[in-house]
This record gives structure tokens, sequence and C-alpha cells, in this order.
């Protein structure tokens, strides 16, 4: 075990975080057992998931009912107070995700807020606490079964589930009407909901927050400044940015959480070369190749149905248009929007962009509106809104749709981008050292769609285009899926996280088919279908085809272990601070949540990293412990050695298989890494390639042993090189 280390809290950011995710399962004491662990695998910093009162039974904590305490299924507020006495103890920081947007409401007494604005109506001391359009009448709660149970109460009305999309009259988390948001921009409602967490961190026992969804808020930049000044401590937001959008400059955070990184990160390891192969598979097999069209069809779609309600209730502030016209110009501006959301009066080149697509008569009367009052209610719930719109239609449906190749298909992602090359990788990083060197970053978070590791064996099918198209014939002839996009999802799906149980299998099927929204949904359900896609798990693995995607995996695991190994180094070593998802230290073929919140076995990856620091170099093998080892190296090296970790030049290699490695160098450290592993085994490996190293003498963390530039004796024991010069 290192040395315990002192911080002041807020002084800096941590040097990398580590995400657990707490459930009654996991509680403050089983991360407590482990708090020895992750100081010895070199986190600076453990980065936990809502630990607020949450609905009870909740596995993610985002279902807040009581922002005062500490959640009593986790331990409460001793449980808490004891484990950062274990984080302090051991020199660790602690990360607190907080969720400003919402609170988890329903027709119980379960959030005690909410339940007194049923009581008292308007009223309530509450009743300005939420986003509730009270002069639009009682307020529609959608929990009942049917028609046959609604209820006439004095503030409020027990209706059909089935109108909420429609009728709602308070705002939401999206489409989920048990999430009611919640006005934080109101000073007293910030305190009220902010005061305990400030506790914490004005008690020395929070050193950074991560802000979950900053564009449900009504004054995200405001949110920040005022949660920078009363908090003081390292800030990053959960931002979904385009592929080319950077961070409002006025707002005083140090990044997002990461998505943006993961992007460049993962697309760095996929060869271009294999969109063609790709696209022709998907034309062949009916699966939608246009990806815009696709979006817009979906944006379109959840503008109709489950977000009908937000655009109903924007379209009433519209101000000289008619009423059908404003909703018909309000839904195609969502629509049309380039990115998540603008923040007006900044971002006016985007609401440009969503107005000047929009042909509704209507479009001219809202923009002018808009312009000219750019904080007014209308503008502001445009700006709420056309994030949740992007978000269903875009990430919740088209990327379950556009089935292309999945392994783009991320939080973040640009599925019609097929990849990212070095050139702009390099770039993005450098930008990213310049502007936000404390941002987060990531590979994988409880909100993408499927593991790091799944996407770095899916990368490799980019480089064998062919083979995988023939073999997808040939499955698809045995276990066909009725429906194309699904089809082709399922069979990359399976491959990416093989080998799955049935039981995975099925569950991660029924949420795509149900998210695609094309054969069924969460709300209509086509049966049989459902029961067909339900069996489609057991009847491919327990039949002859089985065997043969066993063996094409058997060919491919190698180059996914590579990739697995590259892009885990660069995000650990590139500009930002890393964050590592709870057991992805180790091989992690995970789906979709609720697949990646699976228990994680602490004792297996504590021992191997025992024998680890005993010296151990492990091969690189389906145990995992080649990534554990890359993981602890690299994390111990930015803990114990943070100026190594200034500056950004990308390096290049010489020589016949120069365009496989990936190379930079920081302040005294240069990291190397392999990429596209099919084509350089194809090549006959690196040949005579070279990687120029800057002058003096150069250590390999990851092996103990002297670098020579000769990139064959570089990467002959691991695929990737943490290079560090002089004495370690």
């Amino acid at each position: 075990m290192t040395a315990p280390r002192e911080a002041a809290p807020g002084e800096a950011a941590p040097a990398s975080t580590y995400r657990v995710q707490f459930t009654p399962d996991f509680t403050f004491a089983d991360a407590e057992v482990v708090v020895d662990y992750l100081d010895a695998l070199g986190v600076g910093a453990l980065y936990a998931s809502p630990v607020l009162e949450a609905a009870p039974g909740s596995t993610h904590g985002y279902d807040v009912v009581d922002p005062t305490r500490a959640r009593e299924e986790l331990g409460g507020e001793a449980g808490r107070v004891a484990l950062h006495k274990a984080l302090k103890r051991a020199g660790l920081g602690f990360v607190l995700d907080i969720v400003p947007n919402h609170m988890a409401v329903g027709h119980d007494d379960t959030n005690a807020w909410w339940w007194d604005v049923l009581r008292h109506g308007r009223a309530s001391r509450y009743a300005e606490y939420f986003d509730i359009d009270w002069d639009s009448g009682p307020l529609l709660l959608p929990f009942a079964a049917d028609k046959a149970s609604e209820e006439e109460h004095e503030h409020y009305r027990l209706v059909d589930w089935r109108r909420g999309n429609s009728e709602l009259n308070y705002r939401r988390f999206f489409d989920i009407t048990s999430l009611a948001a919640v006005r934080v921009e109101e000073p007293e409602v910030f305190e009220a909901t902010h005061g305990e967490v400030l506790r914490w961190v004005a008690a020395g026992e929070v050193t950074g927050l991560r802000v979950d969804h900053p564009d449900g808020l009504s004054d995200p930049g405001g949110y920040a400044r005022r949660l920078k000044e009363r908090s003081g401590v390292w800030l990053v937001v959960e931002k979904i940015l385009g592929a080319d959008e950077r961070l409002p400059a006025s707002w005083p955070v140090d990044g997002t959480t990461g998505y943006d990184a993961l992007r460049e990160v993962c697309g760095l390891f996929v060869d271009p070369a294999g969109e063609a192969g790709f696209t022709a598979l998907a034309e062949e097999f009916g699966v939608p190749t246009d990806f815009a069209a696709v979006e817009h069809e979906c944006r379109e779609l959840i503008t109709r149905t489950i977000l009908r309600a937000e655009i109903r209730r924007i379209a009433a502030l519209v101000r000289d248009a008619d009423r059908e016209q404003a909703e018909q110009a309000v839904a195609e501006v969502m629509v049309h929007f380039p990115v998540y959301r603008s923040y007006l009066p900044e971002g006016l080149d985007a609401w440009a962009a969503a107005v000047s697509a929009a042909t509704s008569p209507a479009a001219r009367a809202l923009d002018r509106q808009v312009r000219a009052e750019p904080h007014g209610e209308l503008a502001t719930r445009v700006q709420q809104t056309s994030g949740m719109v992007v978000a269903k239609g875009t990430e919740d449906t088209a990327f379950y749709r556009y089935s292309r190749f999945v392994a783009l298909n991320e939080v973040g992602g640009a599925p019609d981008r097929f990849g990212v090359p070095p050139e702009e990788f390099h770039a993005r990083a450098a930008l990213r050292e310049a502007g936000y060197p404390a941002a987060m970053t990531a590979l994988s978070t409880h909100d993408t769609k499927r593991s790091e590791d799944v996407r770095a064996r899916l990368a490799v099918l980019a480089e064998v285009p062919d083979e995988f198209a023939e073999l997808v014939r040939r499955w698809t002839a045995a276990h066909p899926i009725d429906e194309p996009s699904l089809n082709m999802l399922a069979w990359q799906s399976l491959v990416g996280a093989w080998p799955i149980t049935a039981d995975r299998m099925r569950g991660y099927l029924d949420k795509a088919a149900k998210e695609s929204k094309v054969r069924t949904t969460w709300i209509d359900h086509d049966e049989e279908f459902e029961a067909a896609v339900e069996a489609w798990p057991e009847q491919v693995l327990t039949g002859p085809v089985a065997a043969e995607v066993a063996s094409f995996v058997d060919r491919i695991v190698a180059p996914g272990w590579s990739n697995a190994l590259g892009q885990k180094l660069v995000q650990l070593t590139a500009p930002g601070v890393p964050d590592v998802y709870q057991g992805t230290e180790l091989w992690d073929l995970s789906l979709v949540d609720p697949d990646n919140r699976r228990p994680v076995d602490y004792e297996v990856r504590r021992r191997l990293l025992e024998r680890i620091e005993d010296g151990w170099l492990p091969d690189v093998d389906d145990s995992g412990a080649a990534k554990l080892l890359v993981v602890q190296r690299a994390l111990r090296l930015r803990r114990e050695r943070p100026e190594l970790f200034r500056g950004y030049r990308p390096l290049s290699a010489s020589g016949e298989a120069a365009s496989h490695v990936v190379a930079f160098e920081r302040n005294g450290l240069v990291t190397v890494a392999t990429r596209l592993p099919v084509g350089l085994a194809d090549a006959g490996g690196w040949g005579d390639t070279v990687l120029p190293l800057p002058p003096g003498e150069w250590t390999d963390v990851l092996t103990s042993r002297p670098a020579a530039p000769r990139v064959a004796d570089m990467l002959d024991h691991y695929p990737v090189a943490l290079l560090v010069r002089g004495d370690r």
C-alpha cells in the first residue's frame, strides 16, 4: 500500500476516479471494505452514484425522494461518515453524483414535499418547488391502471397512465412521469435540495461534484456558477456534446463527464476501411444506412408521442401564432436542433440553424419571441425540451434502429462517422489539454449502451467486414429476427458480449426492441413479435449456430484484447481526469443497463492485484489481468507523478507498419498503442517500424524494461507501452 496523501478539498482535481454504483446490495459499508483495494489500484477518488434518500429499492439512486439526508438503505448518515473516514485514512477523495433536475414522485407519501403538494395544491409551501403548470387545473397524475380507476381529488386527478404523454401538466425527466422536475433556479429550492450535500462539502467530506443532466435546467450556466461559488470543488457536468461542439465558455466547470473523449478514444481503434462493407451488408438486409434520415424520423416520432405534452405546453406560450401551427413550429425546431440544446444568448447559431429548417409559418413568430426574450419562459422551455427530444430521439431510438455498425452508437457518439482518424484524435486531445485539462474522460459509464471491451471487440469487425457479413447471412438464415435493424443489432451484440447467457441476451433484446419503437414499444406491445424475440437467444445458444459463433469469437478475441488495452491506456494517460467504471479494470462484456450494474467480484480483483504487486507480468488472456496491470500502472503513475501528465504532443512512427502505431508524449511520459491489429498481423507484423523517442533514457513501466525505438521490440510483450524518461 502507498502512504496516505492529504489534499485540501477543492484544491485540485483528483488524479483519477473510480465509479461505484451504490445499491441496497452494495452499501457504504461494502464500499468501505474495498477502499484499500482502490488505494492499491492507484485510484485518486471514489466517484459515487447518487447517495441521497431515493425511492425504496432503487438500484441507481437517480430517483431522489429526500435530498436532506443520506440514503438509509445504503447505511444512512453513520455509514456515509464511516466511508468518508476510511477514504480520508487512505488519502482518497470522494466525488459525488448529484441530481438537480428532478425528484421521484408518485401517488404515495414517499416524497414528503410532493405529498404536501398533493394535499394542499397551490397553497403548499412546496408548490413552487416543482415545475407545475398550475394554470391548467389540478395536477394530472398518470398512475392509474386504466380509465376505470381514475379518481376527481381537490388538487390532483389520478388518471390513466396513457394520458401522461399528451396531457401532463408538470415537467418531468424525459418521458418518466414518476420523476418530476424541480426548480433549482429558485434560491429557496436550490438551498433545500443542495443544503445537505454542501454541508458535506464544507466539512471536507466531498472533494468533487458530478452534475447529472444539466440540460434539463432552466439556466445551466447560472446553476453552475452558483454551485461553483458555493462549493469550490472540482466540478464536472454530464453535458453531452456534439462531435464538433464545445462547452459554453461562461460555465465555471472543469469539463464534461467524458462522453466526448469516449467517442474520440474508441473511434481511434475503428478501421474506416470497413465502412463500405458494413453499409453494403446493412442495405442487403434492409437496414437503414442514412443516419440523418433515421435520426430525423425518430425525433419526429418523439415529438408526436412521448413528449407530446411538452410540445403542447411550449406552443401555448407562442404569441401571434395559430396554436396548431405553433405546435408544428415547436416540434420542427426540436427535430432540427444540431446539438442537444442552446444556452441563449450563447449558442445562437444552433438556434438559428434549427429555426431555418422549420417550414411552419409560426416558426418566424417563435423565432422573434425567443430572440426578443432569450431568458423568457418560452425560450427557457424550448431549450430545456430540445435536449429531451434529441436524447430520446437519437440516443434512445435512432441508436437502436441505425444498426449498421453498433460500436459507434454510443452516448455522445456519431454513428455516421466511421471511426476517428489519428490526426483528429491528436487535435482534440491537444484542445482538451489547452482548454479543459481537468475534464473527466470515460470509456464505460452507467449510461453507455455497451461496455468499452464490447466496443473494442466490435472494432475488430471493421477489419473483417466481408467475413462477418458472410457469417451474418448464414446465421440469419438459420435464426432470423423479423425486423432487420434488430436482427443486425442482435448478431453484433452476441459476438461483442460472447459468452453471454440467454437471460442476459433476452433482457437486452427486449429493451432494444422497445427502445427502437419499430415493431413494439414500452407502451404499445406487439406480443407475438416480443415472444419471438424472447425465444431467439435460447434457440441460438442451444443450436448449431452457437458453435460457429464461438469459433468466430475465438479468432477475433485476441485483437479485441489488443484494442481494449490500447484504448484503456490512451484514456488513462491522455489529457483529462480518467474514470474507471466499476469492475472494468478486468475484461467487462456488459451491455446497456441494468446489465452493467451487475455485482463486481472485488475478491478476484484483489487477488490478481496482489500478484501484480509482487512482480507478476500476466499474459494477455481470459483472466483480464493484463488490463488490470495497465490500469494499475497508469493510475499509480498519475497519482504519484502528476507532473508527467502535462502538455501533449503527437509522436509519429516510421516504417512499413507506421499507421498501426498511435503514440503521444506528455511531460517525460510516452504512451504507445497498437491500432488495427488484424491488418498488422496480415501484413506480417511490425517489420522495421520505429518510433523515434525524445532524448533521454526511457523505461516501460508496464514491464520495467528499457525501451528502444524499434516497435517490434517495444511491443513484444504487450500491444501497449507506457514509457517514462529517466529513473522511475
